[in-house]
């Protein structure tokens, strides 16, 4: 960036009430920020106790009857389908293991995150979530096919990856007249939905790679080094979403990016990730499905 574009930058984000607020009280660490769903907390909570077992968590994860049912449907779903079907809450933590089953069941219940009270804010809201799930579904099929890398774990990568964009729309959504300008919104979550994700992170106590997963979400020419990341999964993933809704000049090349490259040497079939809404469709809308 020149410095006089820098400079351009600077002058257009002063006149930009939104992203003024959202940086002063992001900086005083006393921006709102989104509360990790209760079950979510209860089931950590449950699996981190010495004496844990499939029995015991599914006392707690059956007092949400649609997260129970979603939980018994992902694990007769490919990504985790053995020879028998699972009808229990019980047999479905045992064939996911408690570890996958606190991401899934974390992702399941994250919706309730992205809500607001004004219309047009709210729509915002659902526009991010369906987003976001569809990330996390195709991160979910490119985790599975992957060798070394979770699904479930890679499905709630995806899905928190632009988390930080929530408290903006909430801050909007309690101060409507604060968008006076069209493009505020989007100046505002472009500038501060990393560090503002990263402090979420944090505050829900989510691993640290996931911090990269937020930074490094659009950073289409990053290179991590010569293992593949979540952070791979989920940009490459992203730039999937895209295919059919972004021009296509617009958008990097897959085989030309250091993520893409090092997704493949791990047995990623090329032509599977070049086509993968194609041949993944049915999968990655059984897991969307779920998601919402």
């Amino acid at each position: 960036m020149t410095e006089a574009h820098s400079q351009a930058l600077s002058a257009k984000l002063a006149k930009n009430r939104l992203y003024q607020d959202c940086f002063k009280y992001m900086q005083s660490d006393s921006l709102a920020l989104p509360t990790i769903p209760d079950v979510s907390v209860k089931i950590r909570r449950a699996i981190n106790e010495p004496n844990a077992n499939s029995n015991k968590i599914a006392r707690v994860v059956q007092i949400d009857p649609s997260i129970t049912a979603r939980l018994v449907k992902i694990s007769n779903s490919p990504l985790y389908r053995g020879r028998r079907k699972i009808e229990s809450c019980p047999e479905a933590l045992t064939r996911l293991g408690l570890k996958a089953a606190q991401d899934i069941i974390t992702a399941f219940a994250l919706k309730a995150v992205f809500n607001a009270k004004s219309p047009v804010i709210r729509r915002k809201m659902q526009e991010l979530w369906a987003h976001s799930s569809y990330v996390a579904a195709i991160s979910a099929v490119f985790a599975h096919k992957t060798p070394g890398f979770d699904p479930d774990r890679a499905m709630l990568a995806g899905l928190i990856h632009d988390i930080g964009v929530v408290p903006i729309l909430a801050y909007a959504d309690r101060q409507p007249e604060i968008l006076t300008n069209p493009g505020d919104l989007a100046e505002a979550v472009r500038e501060l939905r990393s560090p503002i994700g990263v402090q979420i992170i944090r505050k829900w106590d989510f691993p640290s790679d996931f911090e990269d997963v937020i930074i490094h979400a659009e950073n289409w020419h990053r290179d991590s080094g010569e293992t593949a990341s979540y952070s791979d999964i989920v940009m490459i993933s992203q730039l999937h979403s895209f295919i059919g809704k972004i021009d296509i000049k617009q958008m990097p090349k897959l085989d030309e990016l250091p993520a893409y490259k090092k997704l493949a040497k791990g047995n990623l079939d090329a032509d599977l990730s070049i086509n993968i809404l194609d041949q993944a469709k049915d999968e990655i809308e059984h897991i969307r499905q779920m998601l919402s």
